[in-house]
């Protein structure tokens, strides 16, 4: 007995055909990319977009999208930092998800106010991080959305093996400048270390980037005293 697989329709928003019989700077690519790009950043269809490598640089996907599919693995690093980065960024759609989820309930009845604008004040108010990152960049929620990655590597193939080393080698970049994800980070440390040993050096691994106080401007009539003592 043969199972019916579910249908979903589709419908190619850049056909091939006009990529090639176009010369470029008159071809209707140029014309259609905003459009497609601007309805993708949207609650509306299209719910999936396909690109090239064009699409890993310079471009901002995170409005309606936490989820990147790699239908190829990139050679380095810093591409596959550069893809998953069209999802990961200011008040991106995973954040926003969960800023929802935990506080939907507690808006003020304001029917002209911006209900992000209060989400995001109540969480902030709510968190004791004071690095600027939480609750715009990072927030979590119990069952929440994450930035997903997925990388459909057939079994047995080259890709198989190149995602863990890529994944290391990734969680390493990222460390180097101080912004290691935190996923990928922990997953590393634990192939190399115990997890008591982990457990134990935390604080010794822990990079703290948290700006340091300045110290209180000094008054401008102690800083005349003090270089005009005899007066």
């Amino acid at each position: 007995m043969r199972t019916p697989h579910p249908r979903r329709r589709a419908q190619p928003l850049l056909p091939e055909n006009d990529c090639r019989h176009h010369r470029p700077g008159t071809s209707k690519v140029s014309r259609f990319r905003p459009q497609v790009r601007k309805a993708f950043n949207s609650p509306f269809w299209p719910f999936v977009l396909a690109t090239t490598s064009v699409g890993q640089e310079g471009l901002d996907f995170h409005t309606y999208c936490h989820a990147v599919m790699h239908w190829n693995l990139p050679a380095n690093p810093v591409d596959m930092e550069q893809r998953e980065g069209r999802v990961h960024r200011y008040k991106g759609h995973a954040v926003r998800r969960n800023v929802a989820q935990r506080h939907a309930s507690e808006l003020p009845n304001d029917p002209y106010g911006d209900p992000w604008s209060h989400l995001f004040e109540i969480a902030r108010k709510g968190t004791a991080d004071q690095s600027g990152l939480t609750p715009y960049w990072v927030y979590t929620a119990d069952g929440g959305a994450t930035i997903e990655r997925h990388a459909p590597a057939l079994p047995l193939s080259r890709e198989a093996d190149q995602l863990p080393a890529l994944r290391n080698s990734l969680a390493l970049y990222r460390m180097v400048f101080g912004q290691p994800r935190q996923d990928d980070l922990i997953e590393f440390l634990l192939r190399q270390l115990p997890r008591e040993t982990l457990d134990n050096r935390l604080d010794q691994l822990r990079i703290d980037l948290t700006p340091r106080e300045m110290p209180p401007p000094v008054a401008l009539s102690n800083a005349t005293a003090a270089l005009n003592p005899g007066d």
